[in-house]
């Protein structure tokens, strides 16, 4: 198997406009050969969702999702291009599956862009003493936070989040998706959540789970 190089995604990156990740996976799987990696992204409908991206989506709704007698709430905005779209059946259902995703998951935010950045310095100083107190050595310390980091996006970040119906793809992959089948660009602004006592001292019970356990 063809080794996938830094540049190789690179250039595969600035042709298609295909995340990096996508390019990487693209690359691997056509084992190097660049332009079956460009098909493979367009199959998947990658490389045309990346290029919708820049367009600007004013329209979409604003969805909710209650689960379990009201005990977890959600609020969210989905937006893509045009009216017509916002109504169809398969956007509401979509928008509906960012709901319900944000009801078993609890993301803090949408994007990585959001996540303030004395709160990202603090969870690498954590990470970074957790490492130290393992005996790490200090020349790998910082790889292993990275990698550390990566997962604390997934945790927070909605659109890095695996989807509670198909964990195999991120929420970012399945908005890519949309975007190729529905053929708008398509973004998720901005969400609520809340919990039934939130924030009061009371009796554990683990609500995420049981929307995950409803839904599958």
């Amino acid at each position: 198997m063809a080794q996938v190089t830094a540049a190789m995604v690179k250039e595969l990156r600035e042709q298609t406009g295909a995340g990096m990740m996508d390019c990487k996976k693209a690359l691997a799987a056509c084992d190097g050969d660049k332009e079956k990696a460009v098909d493979f992204l367009r199959e998947k409908g990658l490389a045309s969702a990346a290029k919708k991206a820049g367009r600007v989506t004013a329209e979409g709704v604003v969805t909710s999702y209650i689960h379990g007698q009201g005990r977890i709430g959600v609020l969210v905005e989905v937006n893509c291009e045009t009216d017509f779209v916002a109504g169809t059946d398969k956007f509401q259902e979509f928008a509906r599956s960012i709901a319900m995703q944000i009801a078993a998951a609890n993301p803090k935010y949408v994007n990585r862009d959001e996540v303030p950045a004395d709160e990202l310095e603090h969870e690498r100083k954590v990470l970074r003493e957790q490492a130290l107190a393992e005996g790490k050595p200090e020349k790998i310390v910082e790889r292993m936070v990275e990698g550390r980091i990566e997962k604390y996006y997934k945790e927070v970040c909605l659109l890095d989040q695996p989807y509670i119906k198909d964990p195999d793809k991120t929420i970012q992959q399945l908005v890519a998706e949309q975007i190729a089948t529905i053929g708008e660009n398509i973004s998720i602004r901005r969400f609520t959540r809340y919990e039934l006592g939130e924030g009061i001292e009371k009796k554990a019970c683990n609500f995420a789970e049981e929307v995950m356990a409803a839904v599958k």
